[in-house]
């Protein structure tokens, strides 16, 4: 009889989740599910939902590019971005990326959201599935340690604070097929990227939540490099943890860069634009820590590498094999 297939679960939203699934599709024998935010309401994303009152797309768009089977013309033409006359964002397509406009465009001939991302999605030939973290058009707020109550997932990392939560103001209804993806998972990973306003967006949501609480599968955390300015200043490996056990959501194992392996020039750089990095500092976790050489520094850069994240994710279903086999033993 033959093995069936891993389900690895990548939720997130950003460059980070993009980063991941470009690199676990290489994988062979895993079903890919990438869960997305659609909280985002900045930028082109931001004037499409206002305008049509639909999900944000942003992330998701920029997710259907990173699983799409090769680089094909239509997937780089998904993130051009159209010039234009810059003061008038309302009604012009200046600053609108065409995969934005094409998501917008099938969500009206569709009547549905979720069937637009599905459709678009078979066209690009992706390899998984992408699903919303929920098909409602929702606002993220912030809770600061001062009190003051932050709208909008724009506004949040500019308000020179400290967040204390992150949450919506109406019940947020979960997908039926996010739920389902993670109570069948193997591997769910979050991130990489903004805690606040790219990961917790999807585990907060009551249904998404409930799912991670209750899942067999192992709950992977990829954490930060750096830290991100206005939304983790400060922090280190802890603390980013910490936010997501504050909000609920489960973590089992945290994956960390190699830190020692971090340019002193590149990151004097960082430092100066009020980036430091996010370092271990205590001893003793009741979460795995795994080390792993994950980074590429071209371009004078400190970014995670999609190669690298491959190789760690195999290493994580070898993991999980061995020790399964071990229990049945």
């Amino acid at each position: 009889m033959a093995k069936r297939n891993k389900r690895v679960v990548v939720i997130g939203g950003g460059h980070g989740q993009s980063t991941i699934c470009r690199g676990i599709k290489k994988i062979e024998n895993i079903d890919i599910t990438a869960i997305v935010t659609v909280a985002d309401d900045g930028g082109s994303t931001g004037r499409l939902r206002r305008q049509f009152h639909i999900p944000a797309m942003g992330d998701i768009r920029s997710v259907l590019i990173s699983l799409a089977e090769s680089e094909s013309l239509l997937s780089t033409l998904m993130d051009y971005r159209f010039e234009g006359n810059p003061d008038d964002h309302e009604s012009d397509i200046s600053g609108h990326n065409l995969g934005n406009l094409i998501l917008t465009a099938l969500t009206q001939q569709c009547g549905s959201f979720f069937e637009a991302v599905q459709k678009i999605g078979k066209v690009l030939n992706v390899e998984g599935n992408i699903v919303p973290a929920t098909t409602e058009v929702i606002t993220l707020y912030a809770n600061m340690e001062d009190g003051t109550i932050v709208k909008g997932e724009a506004n949040i990392p500019d308000c020179n604070n400290h967040i204390r939560r992150v949450f919506y103001d109406t019940d947020v209804k979960a997908t039926p097929e996010a739920v389902k993806a993670i109570q069948k998972a193997d591997l769910i990973i979050y991130g990489i990227g903004s805690v606040y306003t790219s990961i917790l967006p999807n585990v907060i949501i009551p249904g998404i939540s409930k799912a991670l609480n209750s899942t067999k599968a192992e709950r992977v955390y990829f954490c930060n490099a750096m830290t991100q300015p206005g939304e983790t200043d400060g922090y280190n490996v802890e603390e980013h943890v910490q936010a997501l056990i504050d909000h609920g959501t489960p973590v089992d194992a945290v994956i960390v860069p190699i830190e020692e392996k971090l340019p002193a020039k590149i990151v004097k750089r960082y430092i100066q634009e009020g980036s430091t990095p996010v370092t271990i500092e205590k001893k003793k976790h009741p979460y795995k820590i795994i080390k792993r050489d994950l980074l590429d520094f071209s371009n004078q850069l400190i970014r995670h590498d999609s190669d690298k994240i491959r190789e760690t994710v195999e290493y994580l279903l070898k993991k999980d094999e061995k020790e399964c086999h071990l229990q049945q033993k």
